[in-house]
């Protein structure tokens, strides 16, 4: 669900990785059963902006309660956009940078890539989906990237339309892998020459690119390269280092010292010093609640949908 909101202020002051809180307006929110149909404060990235017009792009994955209730919001309706909040993604210039996207991650990874691509890097690009049908924004997939490799983990392939571009059928990890020993044929941009990694994902896909870098992928990747992830810790206020919902653990690879950091503050955090652990349990610990308001959603909205089709 892509929401457009028209903000000039977060519009102007947008940099790529950057995310914005967004809620509806409990007076103007419809009610169904009693039950008023409230957003909870969600942190959506922004995909676009235009600053001339003042317009700001955020998407979500319909998958929670809050996310669910984007698709309710009418043209028009005055909502609630804090940001942009977080930290800009750190880009190098005149270097190779390879991003890497699973699902609603490409959202985030269209600004990135095009910003690198200014800054005169030359980015190769590995956008993965569950499926084809899960695929959207080919023409600002392609404009981020000198390279875009379209991964799908099961059925049809999605088909490239540029000559520089790959498809695969299996996981974003098998791709990278192919395309490193030459199975998707001759490449202009070797993942050895890769001086950057951004991988922005769910924790299982952020985990397994890291997990990756250290077995499968270590004989093409140079040694010296630099690995981001942009972690998406549970948040609430969004306002850095207020409220501390949005903790996440590290630890020193080297000295396995652990230290806590909020990832509002800064959410692109160092693939090395990850705690998959800790996230997976945190992104885990409301999973029976937000179950339970699936479900009634899906009561409220049988007996009145007020969704935009």
């Amino acid at each position: 669900m892509e929401v457009v909101v028209r903000a000039p202020a977060a519009a102007r002051n947008f940099h790529p990785g950057q995310f914005f809180r967004l809620q509806n307006l409990e007076s103007r929110a419809p009610r169904l059963s009693g039950s008023p149909l409230l957003i909870e404060p969600c942190a959506l990235t922004g995909a676009w902006v235009d600053a001339e017009r003042g317009l700001l792009s955020m998407i979500a994955l319909e998958i929670g309660g809050s996310t669910r209730l984007c698709s309710i919001l009418k043209p028009g309706e005055p909502v609630v956009a804090m940001g942009p909040t977080g930290t800009a993604t750190e880009l190098p210039t005149r270097s190779t940078v390879m991003l890497a996207g699973g699902g609603l991650g490409n959202a985030v990874l269209f600004s990135i890539g095009k910003k690198a691509r200014a800054l005169g890097n030359r980015v190769v690009y590995f956008a993965g989906y569950k499926k084809a049908e899960d695929f959207y924004k080919r023409d600002e997939l392609e404009a981020a990237a000198d390279v875009l490799v379209l991964s799908v983990d099961r059925g049809e392939a999605i088909p490239a339309r540029r000559a520089s571009d790959r498809s695969f059928v299996g996981n974003i990890v098998e791709a990278m892998v192919a395309y490193a020993t030459g199975r998707l044929g001759e490449v202009s941009i070797p993942l050895s020459q890769v001086e950057r990694l951004i991988v922005i994902g769910s924790d299982r896909m952020m985990a397994a690119v890291s997990r990756a870098r250290k077995d499968a992928l270590a004989p093409h990747l140079a040694p010296g390269h630099v690995g981001i992830a942009s972690i998406n810790s549970p948040m609430q206020c969004m306002m850095k280092e207020v409220c501390a919902q949005c903790l996440q653990k590290h630890v020193d690879p080297a000295t396995g010292r652990e230290e806590i950091v909020f990832s509002c503050f800064n959410q692109d955090q160092k693939l090395d010093e990850m705690d998959w652990g800790n996230l997976a349990a945190r992104l885990r610990q409301n999973t029976v609640s937000e179950k339970l308001t699936n479900l009634w959603l899906d009561r409220l909205f049988r007996l009145e949908d007020p969704r935009v089709v």
